[in-house]
């Protein structure tokens, strides 16, 4: 009897590329085609300090400082200082160098700020400005006394506002969800109404959801310069856009705040889950109790709501990380996701903003029977919509980010695996890869299997040396963070070799070496039931020969040759990944290895 066996190149790559389905990952730069990447400088956040790294991972610069950095139009780079991007309350601006040239502490009584931040300009101040999400302390005759349903406790409560200081440190402007809410149980009070007819405002005794600490867990916000309006999204399924300019007084912040919890600071648009305001369907699980509907809610979990700038492709548009936590699905996977709030149900771009269940639904199917996806609405405002073929490619139940760059390709980080990646617009391909080697244990060339965010990074951006934070300065390329030569695929590589389907009899067996990974040596051992002409060749994964190890006759019997990781000329090899190839009779099988300094 004989065995098929199969092999090719792209196989091992590929594998190797699809970190999540596997339990032992290289890190940093793993795959690159220069020819299709918006080529630059990637900046990321990591236990501490911030890399600004090439697209081989070379390390340009770091800061010491790394929970959620970003660079501004000023030049400069503004992270929380607190070292955890879900609580700090204190955020550092720094120059190249390291120097501080502004912080703010924000040290009122009650205010807990906490995920997200941005430096704004602010038009009708003509100057710059800085906003930041916090939760605010609630009593609980506050929350009585606004209608929440008497049946629940209320200890604890808080609502998230969001704040804007001037460079003084001066509060100059706030908002509050506990000023734009609505319930349906005392007529008498101010904030009465119809759910269904109040979207610009939140449903206070939402089902199943009463008011508690930290309620609504907002983890993002963005402003919009031109619109002069903040969008804020919510983990439990929705982001909202207010108007700052329209509850913006210049030199009066009282009555800024004034008009900014006045009818004026309602939504003035919001998406993902209609349900919350009785215009939609919520998931729930079906008759069988085996399997589920998202019903009519979109996002879930969701982080990094941001408008597309101008000037880039979809600008105008909002791009999102959709985690799809709740979305109950049967088989979760993360999402990226593009929405045009403008678009009527027949898809016309109307100007201004479209209530969602306006504008309606896609029924879609899963791509792929093995994805065992129920249909699911799909709202007509969604005009691009990345997945992985794989569910779990690039799944996070946490943090993560997009980016759309200006060759229209979508930058994204997978806050679980501490995952980056640069997606293709129309054919969805994967044009560049990394993962971050900095764990909880340290650098590591090699990532094994751990609990999520082992290797965790909250957001990552991509800049070009033309931007303000890197002009003038020298962008030498150091070391990798691991040290490590960079060992990446490339288009070339990838299709560089393919071995034809071969047969080999069961009487020559290959064994896997061992140790595997390796830093000194490994041994690789194979058996023959007969006398053979056997050669073992050790490849690299551009297809070329590294050691010669073993050509000669075996009698039958088993057989232990050394590897110590050097080639043919007697130098050591590079790390990174190996196959190794045994030819017996005209006829061959492999395997890959794995070797570490």
């Amino acid at each position: 009897m004989k065995h098929i066996i199969f092999f090719s190149l792209l196989f091992f790559k590929l594998i190797l590329c699809q970190g999540q389905e596997s339990f032992f990952v290289s890190t940093e730069t793993r795959y690159w085609d220069a020819a299709r990447t918006y080529t630059g400088y990637t900046l990321f956040g990591t236990r501490g300090t911030s890399y600004l790294i090439d697209m081989e991972g070379h390390v340009i610069h770091t800061w010491n400082i790394g929970t959620n950095p970003r660079f501004t139009e000023a030049g400069t780079l503004i992270d929380a200082a607190g070292g955890d991007p879900s609580h700090s309350n204190t955020w550092k601006e720094l120059d190249w160098n390291g120097n501080i040239v502004w912080q703010y502490t924000e040290a009122r009584s009650g205010y807990w700020p906490h995920h997200d931040f941005e430096k704004i300009y602010n038009p009708k101040r003509g100057d710059s400005t800085f906003i930041y999400i916090a939760n605010k302390d609630l009593t609980s005759q506050q929350c009585l006394d606004a209608g929440c349903d008497p049946a629940n406790n209320y200890t604890g409560a808080q609502m998230d506002v969001i704040v804007e200081v001037d460079r003084k440190g001066n509060v100059i402007w706030e908002w509050s969800f506990f000023d734009h809410t609505v319930q349906d149980l005392y007529p008498a009070k101010p904030n009465y109404g119809v759910i269904k007819n109040s979207p610009g405002r939140i449903d206070i005794n939402m089902t199943g959801n009463p008011v508690k600490s930290d309620w609504l867990h907002c983890n993002s916000l963005d402003y919009n310069q031109q619109l002069d309006m903040i969008v804020i999204n919510s983990v439990q399924g929705e982001f909202y856009v207010i108007d700052h300019g329209n509850t913006f007084i210049v030199n009066n912040p009282d009555s800024s705040k004034k008009l900014a919890a006045s009818t004026a600071g309602d939504f003035l648009f919001r998406f993902g889950d209609p349900a919350r305001y009785d215009m939609g369907n919520p998931p729930s699980v079906l008759a069988n109790w085996t399997k589920a509907t998202t019903g009519h809610k979109q996002i879930g979990g969701a982080h990094n709501i941001q408008w597309i700038r101008p000037g880039l492709p979809g600008a105008g548009n909002f791009l999102i990380f959709n985690n799809s936590e709740n979305l109950f699905e049967l088989t979760p996977q993360s999402y990226i996701v593009e929405i045009n709030p403008y678009l009527n149900a027949s898809g016309v771009n109307t100007g201004k903003f479209v209530n969602p269940p306006s504008a309606g639904y896609n029924i879609v199917s899963s791509p792929d029977p093995n994805l065992m996806k129920e249909k699911k609405n799909v709202s007509k405002q969604i005009v691009w919509m990345f997945s992985s073929k794989n569910n779990t490619s690039f799944y996070s139940t946490i943090g993560s980010s997009a980016q759309r760059l200006p060759n229209g390709n979508t930058m994204v980080c997978s806050m679980n695996d501490g995952h980056f990646f640069e997606v293709a617009p129309t054919d969805t391909a994967i044009v560049w890869e990394y993962i971050n080697p900095m764990t909880r244990s340290g650098i590591k060339k090699v990532k094994a299997d751990n609990y999520p965010t082992f290797n965790g990074v909250f957001r990552a951006y991509r800049y070009t040396s033309d931007h303000p934070a890197l002009t003038g300065h020298t962008l030498t390329a150091g070391n990798t963070m691991t040290g490590v030569t960079p060992n990446y695929y490339t288009p070339a590589s990838l299709n560089l070799i393919r071995i034809k389907e071969i047969e080999l009899n069961p009487e020559g067996m290959l064994n896997q070496n061992y140790p595997n990974p390796f830093n000194e040596s490994t041994n690789i051992t194979f058996e023959l039931e007969n006398p053979k002409q056997v050669s073992i060749i050790i490849y690299d994964l551009n297809g070329n020969i590294i050691r010669a190890l073993y050509d000669r006759n075996c009698d039958a019997g088993k057989y232990t040759l050394n590897w110590d990781g050097t080639s043919d000329n007697g130098g050591n090899v590079s790390d990174g990944t190996y196959y190794y190839i045994m030819k017996a009779d005209e006829k061959q099988i492999s395997k890959k290895m794995i070797y570490l300094k």
